[in-house]
């Protein structure tokens, strides 16, 4: 599947894909990413709800604040561009945020779904993810290299390919703020969780081994209406990699959700 760049629409300060009509489902990417990411459910998702992918604040067109940035700031910002109760979706660090939303916006939300989420990473992971964002400057691109050998290992693709553009294109401060915010947050709390008023969906891959089926399946069982599910061979870029996958289990999540 090409990931070509995409027309962009404005809601408040972030700029957003719109594709499709219906009940609507919210997008947020992970870290160094864009909207197009989400490229392979926009086109599948929008016969049948209306899609909106949010370029994170930072990336893509959307401008990082001033000010520093924070789990809850992320959330504050996206937030703000929901018009109605919505299904929100995120990968990675868009797990995080859209977890949060859901937290403390419940009015706002219909059901949430967490890709590839983390929760509570062990030492060595958690001390990896911080040594690589205490690398971070800011001021310089960063080296794609590494990400990309994390999440698709040594085969040449073109979701890799785009991946690489994204990193490669991707504004260094605003990826350094949330890359800084992606390796010091360890997951929803506890408490959060099972308080969680709506449905809850968390995904990921059976070769993911930094957002793993323990974590999901963790979260899951401390959610009231929280389910897991394991995309058999995917790894961290599912949405990508597996899309027909995650696409079926996302429509059938999200019309649950708006019954």
């Amino acid at each position: 599947m090409p990931w070509t760049t995409l027309p962009r629409s404005k809601q408040g300060d972030l700029s957003t894909i719109v594709s499709g009509d219906g009940p609507p489902l919210l997008l947020i990417h992970g870290v160094g990413l864009r909207g197009e990411a989400w490229c392979g459910q926009i086109d599948s998702l929008s016969t049948n709800f209306k899609i909106t992918a949010v370029d994170m604040p930072g990336h893509g067109a959307s401008v990082l604040p001033d000010g520093d940035m924070t789990l809850t700031r992320y959330g504050d910002c996206i937030a703000a561009s929901l018009t109605a109760p919505s299904v929100v979706i995120g990968h990675s660090m868009g797990a995080m945020i859209a977890l949060d939303i859901a937290i403390r916006f419940p009015g706002l939300v219909r059901g949430v779904v967490a890709l590839n989420a983390i929760y509570q990473r062990d030492t060595a992971a958690h001390k990896a993810v911080r040594a690589r964002a205490a690398s971070l400057d800011g001021l310089s691109p960063p080296d794609p290299s590494a990400a990309l050998e994390r999440w698709f290992g040594a085969g040449a693709s073109p979701a890799r390919e785009a991946c690489r553009d994204w990193l490669s294109g991707v504004d260094p401060k605003g990826y350094a703020a949330a890359y800084q915010v992606f390796a010091h947050e360890n997951g929803p709390a506890a408490d959060d969780l099972t308080t969680l008023p709506c449905p809850a969906l968390f995904m990921t891959g059976s070769q993911e081994p930094n957002s793993t089926p323990a974590m999901s399946r963790a979260m899951a069982a401390l959610a009231p209406r929280g389910r897991a599910s394991i995309i058999e061979g995917a790894a961290h870029m599912m949405p990508m990699t597996h899309a027909e996958q995650v696409n079926t289990a996302l429509r059938e999540f999200a019309q649950e959700c708006f019954r």
